[in-house]
Protein backbone atom coordinates (compact mmCIF):
# COMPACT_ATOMS: atom_id res chain seq x y z
CA UNK A 1 0.00 0.00 0.00
CA UNK A 2 3.01 2.10 -0.40
CA UNK A 3 2.32 4.70 -0.42
CA UNK A 4 -1.10 5.24 0.82
CA UNK A 5 -0.87 8.86 -0.28
CA UNK A 6 -0.21 8.66 -3.96
CA UNK A 7 0.36 9.06 -2.06
CA UNK A 8 2.32 8.23 -5.44
CA UNK A 9 1.60 11.27 -7.22
CA UNK A 10 0.95 9.10 -9.25
CA UNK A 11 2.23 5.51 -9.53
CA UNK A 12 5.75 5.14 -10.94
CA UNK A 13 5.37 5.50 -14.69
CA UNK A 14 7.27 2.34 -15.56
CA UNK A 15 5.22 -0.07 -13.44
CA UNK A 16 2.73 -0.57 -16.25
CA UNK A 17 5.37 -0.51 -18.94
CA UNK A 18 4.39 -3.44 -21.12
CA UNK A 19 0.72 -2.54 -20.85
CA UNK A 20 1.13 1.13 -21.72
CA UNK A 21 4.31 1.55 -23.72
CA UNK A 22 2.57 0.51 -26.91
CA UNK A 23 -1.16 1.23 -26.75
CA UNK A 24 -3.16 -0.27 -29.60
CA UNK A 25 -3.47 3.02 -31.43
CA UNK A 26 0.27 3.35 -31.31
CA UNK A 27 1.26 -0.05 -32.70
CA UNK A 28 0.19 0.81 -36.25
CA UNK A 29 2.63 3.72 -36.22
CA UNK A 30 5.58 1.81 -34.85
CA UNK A 31 7.32 1.15 -38.18
CA UNK A 32 7.42 4.82 -39.10
CA UNK A 33 8.29 5.64 -35.53
CA UNK A 34 11.31 3.34 -35.56
CA UNK A 35 12.63 5.06 -38.67
CA UNK A 36 12.31 8.38 -36.87
CA UNK A 37 14.02 6.87 -33.87
CA UNK A 38 16.94 5.69 -36.01
CA UNK A 39 17.44 9.27 -37.17
CA UNK A 40 18.34 10.18 -33.62
CA UNK A 41 20.77 7.32 -33.08
CA UNK A 42 23.87 9.14 -34.32
CA UNK A 43 23.33 12.10 -32.03
CA UNK A 44 22.57 9.76 -29.15
CA UNK A 45 25.77 7.83 -29.79
CA UNK A 46 27.72 11.01 -29.13
CA UNK A 47 26.10 11.17 -25.72
CA UNK A 48 26.86 7.51 -25.10
CA UNK A 49 30.52 7.91 -25.98
CA UNK A 50 30.82 10.91 -23.70
CA UNK A 51 29.42 8.89 -20.82
CA UNK A 52 31.32 5.69 -21.63
CA UNK A 53 34.40 6.44 -19.57
CA UNK A 54 32.26 7.30 -16.54
CA UNK A 55 30.19 4.14 -16.96
CA UNK A 56 33.33 2.02 -16.97
CA UNK A 57 34.27 3.36 -13.57
CA UNK A 58 30.92 2.41 -12.05
CA UNK A 59 30.41 -1.01 -10.55
CA UNK A 60 26.69 -1.36 -11.28
CA UNK A 61 24.68 -4.45 -10.34
CA UNK A 62 24.43 -7.12 -13.09
CA UNK A 63 21.58 -7.10 -15.58
CA UNK A 64 20.48 -8.16 -19.04
CA UNK A 65 22.49 -6.80 -21.98
CA UNK A 66 20.70 -4.11 -23.94
CA UNK A 67 20.72 -2.34 -27.26
CA UNK A 68 22.50 0.94 -27.95
CA UNK A 69 20.51 4.02 -26.97
CA UNK A 70 17.33 2.17 -25.92
CA UNK A 71 18.94 -0.32 -23.54
CA UNK A 72 16.39 -2.89 -22.33
CA UNK A 73 13.40 -0.73 -23.19
CA UNK A 74 12.06 -2.75 -26.11
CA UNK A 75 13.02 -6.07 -24.53
CA UNK A 76 10.68 -5.29 -21.67
CA UNK A 77 7.84 -4.27 -23.97
CA UNK A 78 8.29 -7.30 -26.24
CA UNK A 79 8.30 -9.77 -23.35
CA UNK A 80 4.52 -9.99 -23.62
CA UNK A 81 4.24 -9.78 -19.84
CA UNK A 82 3.27 -7.08 -17.39
CA UNK A 83 6.35 -5.25 -16.20
CA UNK A 84 6.17 -6.74 -12.70
CA UNK A 85 6.27 -10.26 -14.17
CA UNK A 86 9.20 -9.29 -16.39
CA UNK A 87 11.04 -8.03 -13.31
CA UNK A 88 10.17 -11.19 -11.39
CA UNK A 89 11.79 -13.29 -14.14
CA UNK A 90 14.92 -11.14 -14.14
CA UNK A 91 15.46 -11.29 -10.38
CA UNK A 92 15.46 -15.08 -10.53
CA UNK A 93 18.18 -14.89 -13.16
CA UNK A 94 20.32 -12.00 -11.92
CA UNK A 95 19.71 -12.03 -8.18
CA UNK A 96 18.25 -9.68 -5.57
CA UNK A 97 19.77 -6.54 -7.08
CA UNK A 98 20.08 -5.94 -10.82
CA UNK A 99 20.22 -3.15 -13.38
CA UNK A 100 17.87 -2.30 -16.24
CA UNK A 101 18.70 0.42 -18.75
CA UNK A 102 15.48 1.94 -20.01
CA UNK A 103 16.52 4.52 -22.58
CA UNK A 104 18.16 7.36 -20.69
CA UNK A 105 17.02 5.97 -17.36
CA UNK A 106 18.91 3.47 -15.24
CA UNK A 107 16.72 1.31 -13.01
CA UNK A 108 18.34 -0.59 -10.15
CA UNK A 109 15.84 -3.08 -8.77
CA UNK A 110 15.93 -4.45 -5.21
CA UNK A 111 14.00 -7.53 -4.16
CA UNK A 112 15.79 -8.51 -0.96
CA UNK A 113 14.93 -7.65 2.64
CA UNK A 114 18.55 -7.26 3.80
CA UNK A 115 19.36 -4.88 0.95
CA UNK A 116 16.23 -2.83 1.70
CA UNK A 117 17.19 -2.68 5.37
CA UNK A 118 20.68 -1.51 4.39
CA UNK A 119 19.33 1.12 2.01
CA UNK A 120 16.35 2.54 3.88
CA UNK A 121 17.11 1.89 7.54
CA UNK A 122 20.92 1.79 7.91
CA UNK A 123 21.56 4.36 5.16
CA UNK A 124 18.16 6.05 5.19
CA UNK A 125 19.43 9.60 4.59
CA UNK A 126 21.61 8.46 1.70
CA UNK A 127 18.72 6.96 -0.29
CA UNK A 128 15.90 9.28 0.79
CA UNK A 129 15.50 11.35 -2.36
CA UNK A 130 13.51 10.98 -5.58
CA UNK A 131 14.94 10.75 -9.11
CA UNK A 132 14.78 13.48 -11.70
CA UNK A 133 11.97 13.31 -14.23
CA UNK A 134 11.29 14.57 -17.71
CA UNK A 135 10.43 18.25 -17.00
CA UNK A 136 7.46 18.09 -19.35
CA UNK A 137 5.92 15.40 -17.12
CA UNK A 138 5.91 17.54 -13.98
CA UNK A 139 2.74 19.39 -14.95
CA UNK A 140 0.58 17.72 -12.32
CA UNK A 141 3.10 17.79 -9.47
CA UNK A 142 3.97 21.51 -9.67
CA UNK A 143 7.62 20.55 -10.12
CA UNK A 144 7.55 17.91 -7.37
CA UNK A 145 5.67 20.00 -4.82
CA UNK A 146 4.13 16.96 -3.12
CA UNK A 147 4.96 14.87 -0.08
CA UNK A 148 5.97 11.81 -2.05
CA UNK A 149 7.50 13.36 -5.17
CA UNK A 150 9.61 16.05 -3.50
CA UNK A 151 13.37 15.57 -3.48
CA UNK A 152 14.95 15.09 -0.09
CA UNK A 153 15.30 18.55 1.40
CA UNK A 154 13.47 21.49 3.00
CA UNK A 155 10.34 21.38 0.80
CA UNK A 156 9.83 17.70 1.53
CA UNK A 157 10.39 18.22 5.26
CA UNK A 158 7.84 21.03 5.39
CA UNK A 159 5.15 19.19 3.44
CA UNK A 160 5.58 15.91 5.26
CA UNK A 161 5.72 17.52 8.71
CA UNK A 162 2.49 19.35 7.98
CA UNK A 163 0.69 16.23 6.75
CA UNK A 164 1.83 13.99 9.58
CA UNK A 165 1.50 16.39 12.51
CA UNK A 166 -1.54 18.38 11.43
CA UNK A 167 -3.57 15.74 9.61
CA UNK A 168 -2.53 12.12 10.05
CA UNK A 169 -1.58 11.92 13.72
CA UNK A 170 -3.72 9.55 15.80
CA UNK A 171 -5.43 12.46 17.54
CA UNK A 172 -6.32 14.17 14.26
CA UNK A 173 -7.58 10.93 12.72
CA UNK A 174 -10.01 10.54 15.62
CA UNK A 175 -11.66 13.81 14.63
CA UNK A 176 -12.95 12.11 11.47
CA UNK A 177 -14.51 9.10 13.18
CA UNK A 178 -18.01 10.32 12.40
CA UNK A 179 -17.06 10.74 8.73
CA UNK A 180 -15.91 7.13 8.60
CA UNK A 181 -19.03 5.88 10.35
CA UNK A 182 -21.22 7.72 7.86
CA UNK A 183 -19.24 6.33 4.90
CA UNK A 184 -19.48 2.78 6.29
CA UNK A 185 -23.26 3.10 6.64
CA UNK A 186 -23.43 4.37 3.07
CA UNK A 187 -21.27 1.46 1.87
CA UNK A 188 -23.57 -1.12 3.49
CA UNK A 189 -26.66 0.60 2.06
CA UNK A 190 -25.14 0.65 -1.46
CA UNK A 191 -24.25 -3.03 -1.24
CA UNK A 192 -27.77 -3.92 -0.07
CA UNK A 193 -29.37 -1.88 -2.87
CA UNK A 194 -27.12 -3.40 -5.53
CA UNK A 195 -27.75 -6.91 -4.22
CA UNK A 196 -31.52 -6.36 -4.22
CA UNK A 197 -31.37 -5.22 -7.85
CA UNK A 198 -29.05 -8.03 -9.04
CA UNK A 199 -30.14 -11.23 -7.31
CA UNK A 200 -27.60 -10.82 -4.55
CA UNK A 201 -24.62 -10.01 -6.79
CA UNK A 202 -22.40 -6.99 -6.08
CA UNK A 203 -19.20 -5.41 -7.39
CA UNK A 204 -16.61 -5.23 -4.64
CA UNK A 205 -13.99 -2.81 -5.95
CA UNK A 206 -16.45 -0.18 -7.20
CA UNK A 207 -18.32 0.05 -3.90
CA UNK A 208 -15.23 -0.05 -1.72
CA UNK A 209 -13.64 2.64 -3.84
CA UNK A 210 -16.66 4.93 -3.55
CA UNK A 211 -16.74 4.58 0.24
CA UNK A 212 -13.10 5.41 0.83
CA UNK A 213 -13.20 8.26 -1.70
CA UNK A 214 -16.08 9.83 0.26
CA UNK A 215 -14.00 9.64 3.44
CA UNK A 216 -10.99 11.25 1.85
CA UNK A 217 -13.03 14.00 0.22
CA UNK A 218 -14.50 14.98 3.58
CA UNK A 219 -11.10 14.86 5.25
CA UNK A 220 -9.52 16.87 2.47
CA UNK A 221 -12.06 19.65 1.93
CA UNK A 222 -14.10 19.65 5.15
CA UNK A 223 -17.30 19.97 3.12
CA UNK A 224 -20.06 17.40 2.62
CA UNK A 225 -20.63 16.57 -1.05
CA UNK A 226 -23.63 14.97 -2.67
CA UNK A 227 -23.23 11.81 -4.74
CA UNK A 228 -23.22 13.67 -8.05
CA UNK A 229 -20.38 15.91 -6.89
CA UNK A 230 -18.43 12.93 -5.57
CA UNK A 231 -18.70 11.20 -8.94
CA UNK A 232 -17.62 14.35 -10.80
CA UNK A 233 -14.60 14.77 -8.53
CA UNK A 234 -13.73 11.13 -9.13
CA UNK A 235 -13.85 11.70 -12.90
CA UNK A 236 -11.44 14.61 -12.54
CA UNK A 237 -9.02 12.52 -10.48
CA UNK A 238 -9.18 9.60 -12.91
CA UNK A 239 -8.50 11.90 -15.86
CA UNK A 240 -5.28 12.98 -14.18
CA UNK A 241 -4.14 9.41 -13.59
CA UNK A 242 -4.92 8.40 -17.16
CA UNK A 243 -3.03 11.39 -18.52
CA UNK A 244 0.18 10.51 -16.69
CA UNK A 245 0.37 6.91 -17.92
CA UNK A 246 3.71 5.95 -19.52
CA UNK A 247 5.00 7.29 -22.81
CA UNK A 248 8.12 6.34 -24.66
CA UNK A 249 9.50 9.86 -24.33
CA UNK A 250 9.67 9.32 -20.58
CA UNK A 251 12.59 7.04 -21.41
CA UNK A 252 13.85 8.81 -24.52
CA UNK A 253 13.25 12.53 -23.90
CA UNK A 254 14.75 13.38 -27.29
CA UNK A 255 11.50 12.10 -28.79
CA UNK A 256 9.36 14.58 -26.87
CA UNK A 257 8.59 16.68 -29.98
CA UNK A 258 6.61 13.73 -31.33
CA UNK A 259 4.27 13.95 -28.34
CA UNK A 260 3.23 17.59 -28.48
CA UNK A 261 -0.45 16.59 -28.79
CA UNK A 262 -0.22 14.54 -25.61
CA UNK A 263 1.42 17.46 -23.81
CA UNK A 264 -1.31 19.78 -25.07
CA UNK A 265 -3.93 17.38 -23.73
CA UNK A 266 -2.11 17.16 -20.39
CA UNK A 267 -2.18 20.94 -20.08
CA UNK A 268 -5.90 20.91 -20.82
CA UNK A 269 -6.58 18.21 -18.20
CA UNK A 270 -4.48 20.13 -15.69
CA UNK A 271 -6.47 23.31 -16.32
CA UNK A 272 -9.74 21.43 -15.90
CA UNK A 273 -8.45 19.91 -12.68
CA UNK A 274 -7.45 23.30 -11.26
CA UNK A 275 -10.64 25.03 -12.36
CA UNK A 276 -12.83 22.35 -10.79
CA UNK A 277 -10.99 21.97 -7.49
CA UNK A 278 -10.33 25.67 -6.86
CA UNK A 279 -14.06 26.25 -6.42
CA UNK A 280 -14.00 23.90 -3.39
CA UNK A 281 -10.90 25.63 -2.08
CA UNK A 282 -12.75 28.96 -2.25
CA UNK A 283 -15.84 27.44 -0.66
CA UNK A 284 -13.75 26.23 2.25
CA UNK A 285 -12.13 29.65 2.64
CA UNK A 286 -15.57 31.22 2.84
CA UNK A 287 -16.75 28.58 5.29
CA UNK A 288 -13.86 29.31 7.64
CA UNK A 289 -14.72 33.00 7.57
CA UNK A 290 -18.35 32.21 8.40
CA UNK A 291 -17.83 29.32 10.80
CA UNK A 292 -20.94 27.99 12.46
CA UNK A 293 -23.35 29.16 9.79
CA UNK A 294 -23.28 26.00 7.66
CA UNK A 295 -23.95 22.59 9.19
CA UNK A 296 -22.44 20.80 6.18
CA UNK A 297 -19.04 22.30 7.04
CA UNK A 298 -16.74 20.34 9.34
CA UNK A 299 -14.52 22.00 11.90
CA UNK A 300 -11.24 20.79 10.38
CA UNK A 301 -9.77 19.59 7.08
CA UNK A 302 -6.46 18.94 5.35
CA UNK A 303 -7.12 22.01 3.22
CA UNK A 304 -7.07 24.20 6.35
CA UNK A 305 -3.44 23.23 6.98
CA UNK A 306 -2.38 24.38 3.50
CA UNK A 307 -3.71 27.95 3.37
CA UNK A 308 -0.96 29.47 5.49
CA UNK A 309 1.59 26.66 5.32
CA UNK A 310 5.15 27.84 5.87
CA UNK A 311 7.58 26.02 3.59
CA UNK A 312 11.29 26.17 4.36
CA UNK A 313 13.12 28.42 1.92
CA UNK A 314 9.95 30.14 0.66
CA UNK A 315 8.43 33.45 1.66
CA UNK A 316 4.87 32.80 0.49
CA UNK A 317 2.34 30.04 1.27
CA UNK A 318 1.35 27.55 -1.44
CA UNK A 319 -0.45 28.93 -4.48
CA UNK A 320 -3.89 27.66 -5.48
CA UNK A 321 -2.37 25.40 -8.12
CA UNK A 322 0.03 23.94 -5.52
CA UNK A 323 -2.86 23.40 -3.12
CA UNK A 324 -4.73 21.57 -5.89
CA UNK A 325 -1.68 19.36 -6.36
CA UNK A 326 -1.44 18.53 -2.65
CA UNK A 327 -5.16 17.79 -2.39
CA UNK A 328 -5.00 15.58 -5.47
CA UNK A 329 -2.09 13.67 -3.97
CA UNK A 330 -4.13 13.08 -0.83
CA UNK A 331 -7.17 11.83 -2.78
CA UNK A 332 -5.45 9.76 -5.45
CA UNK A 333 -3.06 8.16 -3.00
CA UNK A 334 -5.60 6.82 -0.56
CA UNK A 335 -8.44 5.75 -2.79
CA UNK A 336 -7.28 3.00 -5.14
CA UNK A 337 -4.79 1.50 -2.71
CA UNK A 338 -7.42 0.91 -0.02
CA UNK A 339 -10.12 -0.26 -2.43
CA UNK A 340 -7.69 -2.70 -4.05
CA UNK A 341 -6.80 -4.16 -0.66
CA UNK A 342 -10.48 -4.68 0.11
CA UNK A 343 -11.07 -6.46 -3.21
CA UNK A 344 -8.21 -8.92 -2.61
CA UNK A 345 -9.27 -9.39 1.02
CA UNK A 346 -12.88 -10.26 0.20
CA UNK A 347 -11.65 -12.58 -2.57
CA UNK A 348 -9.54 -14.50 -0.05
CA UNK A 349 -12.46 -14.79 2.39
CA UNK A 350 -14.65 -16.15 -0.40
CA UNK A 351 -11.98 -18.66 -1.39
CA UNK A 352 -11.44 -19.60 2.28
CA UNK A 353 -14.89 -19.74 3.90
CA UNK A 354 -13.45 -21.19 7.11
CA UNK A 355 -11.45 -17.98 7.55
CA UNK A 356 -14.56 -15.91 6.89
CA UNK A 357 -16.47 -17.88 9.50
CA UNK A 358 -13.66 -17.54 12.01
CA UNK A 359 -13.58 -13.77 11.47
CA UNK A 360 -17.35 -13.45 11.79
CA UNK A 361 -17.36 -15.52 14.97
CA UNK A 362 -14.68 -13.28 16.47
CA UNK A 363 -16.74 -10.18 15.64
CA UNK A 364 -19.86 -11.74 17.16
CA UNK A 365 -18.11 -12.83 20.35
CA UNK A 366 -16.35 -9.49 20.77
CA UNK A 367 -18.97 -7.02 19.57
CA UNK A 368 -22.26 -8.87 19.79
CA UNK A 369 -25.23 -7.62 17.80
CA UNK A 370 -24.30 -3.94 17.80
CA UNK A 371 -22.41 -2.41 14.89
CA UNK A 372 -18.67 -2.90 14.97
CA UNK A 373 -16.82 0.30 15.84
CA UNK A 374 -13.26 1.54 15.45
CA UNK A 375 -12.61 1.05 19.14
CA UNK A 376 -13.29 -2.68 18.68
CA UNK A 377 -10.46 -3.21 16.19
CA UNK A 378 -7.71 -3.53 18.78
CA UNK A 379 -9.61 -6.45 20.36
CA UNK A 380 -10.24 -8.22 17.02
CA UNK A 381 -6.94 -10.08 16.87
CA UNK A 382 -7.92 -12.44 14.07
CA UNK A 383 -9.04 -9.47 11.96
CA UNK A 384 -5.63 -7.91 12.51
CA UNK A 385 -3.96 -11.14 11.39
CA UNK A 386 -6.13 -11.30 8.26
CA UNK A 387 -5.27 -7.72 7.30
CA UNK A 388 -1.56 -8.22 7.94
CA UNK A 389 -1.53 -11.35 5.79
CA UNK A 390 -3.50 -9.45 3.16
CA UNK A 391 -0.85 -6.73 3.02
CA UNK A 392 1.90 -9.34 2.82
CA UNK A 393 0.31 -11.43 0.09
CA UNK A 394 -1.43 -8.69 -1.89
CA UNK A 395 0.35 -5.34 -1.57
CA UNK A 396 -1.74 -2.93 -3.67
CA UNK A 397 1.38 -1.82 -5.52
CA UNK A 398 4.18 -4.23 -6.43
CA UNK A 399 6.74 -1.44 -6.51
CA UNK A 400 7.37 0.89 -3.62
CA UNK A 401 7.94 4.53 -4.46
CA UNK A 402 11.12 5.17 -6.41
CA UNK A 403 14.16 6.23 -4.38
CA UNK A 404 17.35 7.97 -5.43
CA UNK A 405 20.77 8.50 -3.88
CA UNK A 406 21.64 11.97 -2.65
CA UNK A 407 25.43 11.54 -2.96
CA UNK A 408 27.60 10.63 -5.93
CA UNK A 409 29.53 7.84 -4.22
CA UNK A 410 26.60 5.90 -2.79
CA UNK A 411 27.05 2.15 -2.45
CA UNK A 412 24.56 -0.62 -1.80
CA UNK A 413 25.32 -4.31 -1.51
CA UNK A 414 28.84 -3.55 -2.70
CA UNK A 415 27.62 -1.89 -5.91
CA UNK A 416 27.70 1.74 -7.02
CA UNK A 417 24.36 3.57 -7.09
CA UNK A 418 24.61 6.76 -9.21
CA UNK A 419 22.49 9.74 -8.25
CA UNK A 420 20.62 9.68 -11.58
CA UNK A 421 19.50 6.05 -11.12
CA UNK A 422 15.98 5.01 -10.14
CA UNK A 423 16.21 2.74 -7.11
CA UNK A 424 13.19 0.43 -7.26
CA UNK A 425 11.83 -1.99 -4.67
CA UNK A 426 10.00 -5.07 -5.95
CA UNK A 427 7.81 -5.93 -2.97
CA UNK A 428 6.76 -9.53 -3.83
CA UNK A 429 10.41 -10.53 -3.90
CA UNK A 430 10.47 -9.79 -0.17
CA UNK A 431 7.03 -10.86 1.01
CA UNK A 432 7.17 -14.13 -0.99
CA UNK A 433 10.75 -15.01 -0.02
CA UNK A 434 10.78 -18.71 1.08
CA UNK A 435 13.90 -18.11 3.18
CA UNK A 436 11.92 -15.67 5.33
CA UNK A 437 8.39 -17.12 5.26
CA UNK A 438 6.89 -20.58 5.68
CA UNK A 439 4.77 -21.46 2.63
CA UNK A 440 4.85 -17.87 1.34
CA UNK A 441 2.47 -18.68 -1.54
CA UNK A 442 -0.24 -19.66 0.92
CA UNK A 443 -2.67 -17.10 2.31
CA UNK A 444 -2.49 -17.98 6.00
CA UNK A 445 -3.56 -15.44 8.68
CA UNK A 446 -2.70 -18.04 11.34
CA UNK A 447 0.98 -17.35 10.74
CA UNK A 448 0.36 -14.08 12.61
CA UNK A 449 -2.67 -15.03 14.71
CA UNK A 450 -0.94 -18.04 16.31
CA UNK A 451 2.38 -16.25 16.56
CA UNK A 452 4.20 -18.69 14.27
CA UNK A 453 5.71 -15.77 12.36
CA UNK A 454 5.91 -12.04 12.85
CA UNK A 455 6.75 -8.96 10.85
CA UNK A 456 6.94 -5.28 11.64
CA UNK A 457 5.40 -3.46 8.68
CA UNK A 458 7.23 -0.26 9.66
CA UNK A 459 10.63 -1.96 9.27
CA UNK A 460 11.88 -0.65 12.61
CA UNK A 461 12.44 -4.15 13.98
CA UNK A 462 13.65 -5.56 10.67
CA UNK A 463 12.31 -5.84 7.14
CA UNK A 464 10.14 -8.83 6.16
CA UNK A 465 7.34 -6.99 4.36
CA UNK A 466 7.02 -3.31 3.47
CA UNK A 467 3.65 -2.45 1.89
CA UNK A 468 4.05 1.14 3.13
CA UNK A 469 7.77 1.41 2.49
CA UNK A 470 10.22 1.87 5.36
CA UNK A 471 12.66 4.45 6.62
CA UNK A 472 12.48 8.21 6.20
CA UNK A 473 10.14 8.03 3.21
CA UNK A 474 7.73 5.54 4.79
CA UNK A 475 4.14 6.26 3.80
CA UNK A 476 2.76 9.05 6.01
CA UNK A 477 -0.73 7.57 5.64
CA UNK A 478 0.11 4.21 7.23
CA UNK A 479 -2.09 4.81 10.27
CA UNK A 480 -5.05 6.02 8.24
CA UNK A 481 -4.71 3.16 5.76
CA UNK A 482 -4.80 0.47 8.40
CA UNK A 483 -7.82 2.06 10.10
CA UNK A 484 -9.74 2.09 6.82
CA UNK A 485 -8.89 -1.47 5.79
CA UNK A 486 -9.61 -2.97 9.21
CA UNK A 487 -12.89 -1.11 9.58
CA UNK A 488 -14.19 -1.87 6.09
CA UNK A 489 -13.33 -5.57 6.30
CA UNK A 490 -15.00 -5.86 9.71
CA UNK A 491 -18.15 -4.03 8.58
CA UNK A 492 -18.52 -6.02 5.37
CA UNK A 493 -18.10 -9.39 7.11
CA UNK A 494 -20.38 -8.45 10.01
CA UNK A 495 -23.20 -7.43 7.67
CA UNK A 496 -22.92 -10.05 4.91
CA UNK A 497 -21.94 -13.61 4.18
CA UNK A 498 -19.75 -13.52 1.06
CA UNK A 499 -19.68 -16.28 -1.54
CA UNK A 500 -18.52 -16.79 -5.11
CA UNK A 501 -20.26 -15.60 -8.24
CA UNK A 502 -21.21 -17.62 -10.18
CA UNK A 503 -22.25 -19.99 -7.39
CA UNK A 504 -19.62 -22.66 -6.74
CA UNK A 505 -17.22 -20.76 -9.02
CA UNK A 506 -13.51 -20.35 -8.32
CA UNK A 507 -11.91 -16.99 -7.70
CA UNK A 508 -9.32 -15.99 -10.30
CA UNK A 509 -6.37 -14.60 -8.33
CA UNK A 510 -4.40 -13.38 -11.34
CA UNK A 511 -3.73 -9.65 -11.28
CA UNK A 512 -3.23 -6.78 -13.67
CA UNK A 513 -1.75 -3.36 -13.21
CA UNK A 514 -3.98 -0.33 -13.52
CA UNK A 515 -3.26 2.40 -11.00
CA UNK A 516 -2.70 -0.40 -8.50
CA UNK A 517 -2.48 -4.18 -8.92
CA UNK A 518 -6.14 -5.12 -9.17
CA UNK A 519 -7.75 -8.47 -9.89
CA UNK A 520 -7.59 -9.30 -13.59
CA UNK A 521 -11.31 -10.01 -13.54
CA UNK A 522 -12.98 -7.47 -11.26
CA UNK A 523 -14.46 -9.34 -8.33
CA UNK A 524 -18.19 -9.90 -8.30
CA UNK A 525 -19.59 -11.67 -5.28
CA UNK A 526 -22.88 -13.01 -3.98
CA UNK A 527 -23.87 -11.58 -0.61
CA UNK A 528 -26.46 -12.68 1.90
CA UNK A 529 -27.37 -10.50 4.89
CA UNK A 530 -26.42 -11.99 8.24
CA UNK A 531 -29.30 -12.94 10.54
CA UNK A 532 -29.01 -10.80 13.67
CA UNK A 533 -29.56 -12.24 17.10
Amino acid sequence: MEPYLQFHAPLPFYTNLSANLYPCSFISKMTAFMYNLFAFVISCLILILSCKSRAKRLNLPPGPPGLPVVGNLFQASRSGKPFFEYVDDLRRRYGPIFTLRMGTRTLIVLSDAKLCHEAFIEKSALFASRPRENPTRNIFSCNKFTVNAAVYGPVWRSLRRNMVQNMLSSSKLKEFRTVREHAMDKLIDRLKAEADANDGVVSVLKNARFAVFCILLAMCFGIEMDEETVEKMDEVMKAVLITVTPRIDDYLPILSPFFYKQRKRALRVRKEQIDYIVQFIEKRREALLNSGSDRSVMSFSYLDTLFDLKVEGRKSPPSDSEIVTLCSEFLNGGTDTTATAIEWGIAQLIENPDMQSKLFDEIQSTVGDRKVEEADIERLTYLQAVVKELLRKHPPTYFSLTHAAVEEEAKLGGYDIPTDANLEIFLPGISDDPTMWTDPEKFDPDRFYLGKEEADITGVRGVKMMPFGVGRRICPGLGMATVHVHLMMAKMVQEFEWSAYPVNGKVDFSGKLEFTVVMKNALKATIKPRVSG
